[in-house]
């Protein structure tokens, strides 16, 4: 392709000599010069967008002077090289016109063969700037590609970890018929198919964009009324918010409003947009679908919530393809699907956000009545949102003849949630609880001797929980087991940096759930050997590295031994001086050491007692109140029940 050279001079002799000196490198195709007569109409050749390689200019011309044609070109094509030639060689001119930006000066009368050097020498110029500029091209699109490539990675990802799920549900409900099919079978088939039916949603909205983008997915339009249309998918929606504690709301300044919509397109795009404002709304919340028209053209639906928000850098990304929030969980296509359906009803969508306060997402959708006209509402919401399990917290049931473990399990999917229940049942007294938020509260509370939780949950997730618990005194021995979708071993790595025992990737093993949780059991039982040695075989002051719990084992015993020979130092008073409410102090000392507080206090008091008999020559009595026991016949008693002989027979 031939360099463009345009040449601006205001002498028409000029042009014959550019061409007849040229001639050869002209014929060849190499060069190919260009011509005005003054600044003004080489400046609109450029701003047309005429490919221009290079420019030789004159200073002296009517209308535009080859000095403000500089200047003028540096402001819209700074990259472009420009050589000056004129009879006004003198110093001046030429570092104004460097100063301007003129690559080059050349003074007439022109010397041809150091015109040709010069245009050879900025040509070289010319293409290293262009060299340069395909490389950050090519960088760019380089860059471009392997981004695409690492969000269509994260795409395939998150599509394998949202398959996991209700392949858990299929597995484990599968295994739970052919065990117990006189138990399971109409609650099986029934999950069964729902999971089936979420697998085929995530398969249809995959479908869906593919068609999409490519043109074919197109729309079929009914006739019918909107407002009764949204309230009815409003109303699938009550049982799920009900059980989250969040209120649903429906507004509209219109009773009704007929016009034309497809119903299952708008139907996938309302029920992605409640089913995300619930899923991000803390209890106590409120969602509110908000129906108005302003002009007999347009209709204005809006969804908002009082939920956790979106940050300001993410707004503007989260109607991307693969594109997910921070902290957020799915397979990034919903709200993409979203935004490709409102345009595909010749409507629009945007989203106003504000972190810890809520999300609006608003869509604008044309009125027009054209369509077929239909009473009846026909789409099938029968697979929404049905609710046989109460995820809520369930308080843990007494056990009957022996006391089972307690086991807390975090899940927010109620199906998932469902199967533990039904396969863990009769082997642990079972609360539940449905975020991780929820699930600190419930471990807090009730001090469980195991945690089952979920990595992906709404509020605050699996990760979250086992680091907010195993860095909180009260809870940092409970052996916690994450059970995720999150396959890869980055995610497993995370998961046992947080604090988890054990991590289990969805679809899990049910025969492996069970042996981790027994394993963990007969860990804590090794545990509680170990603290139940008494005061003088573990010193307080240790030069090795301690561990959580040895800190909270040697509290109590400072607290005990601080306070020895007080006789009203009881469990009251060494609740305030360890931090904790009696019921926590109770259920972590119970499950570290395998008695009660109280048990454990007085083992650690009869353990002094032992000491002082050894190395003191206090009477019985005496060491019996300097240990802070009342009555010494009581103290007597215990001690033969704690070491199997008196103290007489104790002493040497």
């Amino acid at each position: 392709m031939a360099t463009r050279i345009l040449v601006v001079d205001d002498e028409p002799q000029f042009e014959r000599l550019i061409l007849q000196r040229f001639r050869r490198r002209v014929r060849s195709k190499e060069f190919e010069f260009v011509f005005a007569l003054n600044g003004i109409d080489a400046l609109k050749m450029i701003k047309s967008g005429e490919q221009i390689d290079m420019v030789l200019t004159d200073i002296n011309m009517p209308q535009m002077d080859g000095l403000t044609l500089t200047s003028e070109l540096r402001e819209i094509r700074p990259q472009l090289k420009i050589v000056i030639i004129s009879a006004y060689g003198d110093m001046p001119n030429i570092r104004k016109a460097m100063n301007l930006g003129a690559f080059d000066f050349i003074t007439k009368p022109v010397e041809f063969s150091d015109l040709e050097t010069t245009i050879d020498k900025t040509l070289e110029e010319v293409a290293l700037l262009k060299d340069a500029a395909l490389a950050q091209e090519l960088s760019k699109k380089n860059d471009r590609l392997q981004e695409l490539d690492q969000l269509k990675t994260q795409f395939f990802t998150n599509i394998s970890h949202e398959f996991r799920t209700p392949l858990t549900v299929i597995f484990g409900m599968a295994d739970q018929i052919e065990e117990k099919p006189e138990a399971w079978l109409e609650k099986g088939v029934s999950l069964i198919k729902r999971n089936a039916h979420n697998l085929l949603e995530l398969v249809n909205q995959i479908l869906d964009l593919s068609k999409l983008e490519s043109g074919k997915l197109k729309m079929t339009n009914i006739q019918g009324d909107l407002i009764v249309y949204l309230r009815f998918i409003l109303e699938s929606f009550h049982s799920l918010a009900e059980r989250n504690d969040i209120k649903l709301s429906f507004h509209s300044n219109l009773d009704q409003l007929w016009m034309d919509y497809d119903p299952e397109k708008l139907l996938r795009i309302v029920t992605n947009l409640i089913d995300n404002a619930i899923k991000y709304t803390k209890e106590g919340g409120e969602v509110i679908l908000n129906v108005n028209t302003f002009d007999k053209s347009q209709v204005k639906i809006e969804i908002k919530d009082t939920g956790i928000g979106i940050s300001k850098k993410e707004l503007p990304y989260i109607f991307d393809r693969f594109y997910q929030v921070e902290g957020s969980f799915g397979t990034g296509i919903g709200l993409s699907l979203v935004k490709h359906l409102v345009h595909l009803m010749d409507g629009q969508i945007h989203v106003e956000s504000e972190e810890n306060k809520g999300t609006s997402f608003f869509m604008e959708l044309p009125v027009k009545c054209e369509a077929e006209r239909k009473e009846q509402i026909s789409t099938d919401l029968s697979m929404i949102h049905e609710d046989e399990l109460n995820t809520s917290l369930i308080r843990p049931q007494a056990a009957v003849g022996f006391e089972l473990p307690h086991l807390l399990i975090v899940e927010d999917n109620k199906d998932v949630a469902q199967y533990l229940v039904a396969y863990l049942e009769g082997h642990y007294k079972i609360s539940l609880a449905h975020n991780g938020q929820e699930g600190i509260d419930a471990a807090f509370e009730h001090i469980p001797d195991l945690i089952v939780s979920d990595v992906m949950m709404p509020i605050k997730d699996g990760y979250e929980l086992c680091n907010t618990l195993k860095m909180d005194q009260r809870t940092s021995h409970i052996p916690i087991v994450l059970l995720t979708a999150k396959a890869d071993m980055d995610s497993k790595i995370e998961g046992l940096q947080k604090g988890a025992d054990a991590y289990l990737a969805k679809p899990f093993d049910k025969k492996e759930l069970r042996t981790r949780l027994e394993k963990l059991l007969e860990l804590r039982a090794v545990l509680q050997k170990r603290y139940q040695v008494n005061a003088e075989e573990v010193p307080l002051e240790t030069s090795v590295e301690i561990s959580v719990e040895d800190e909270f084992i040697q509290l109590i015993k400072s607290a005990v031994f601080d306070n020895l020979d007080d006789i009203d130092f009881g469990i009251p008073e060494l609740c305030k001086a360890i931090g904790m409410s009696r019921t926590q102090l109770h259920r972590k000392t119970k499950a570290l050491t395998g008695r009660s507080t109280s048990n454990f206090v007085r083992s650690l008091r009869l353990g002094k007692a032992k000491e002082l008999l050894h190395t003191s020559h206090l009477n019985i009595s005496q060491i019996a109140y300097e240990v802070g026991f009342r009555d010494p016949k009581y103290f007597s008693r215990t001690f033969a029940e704690e070491f199997g002989i008196s103290p007489n027979q104790m002493r040497p």
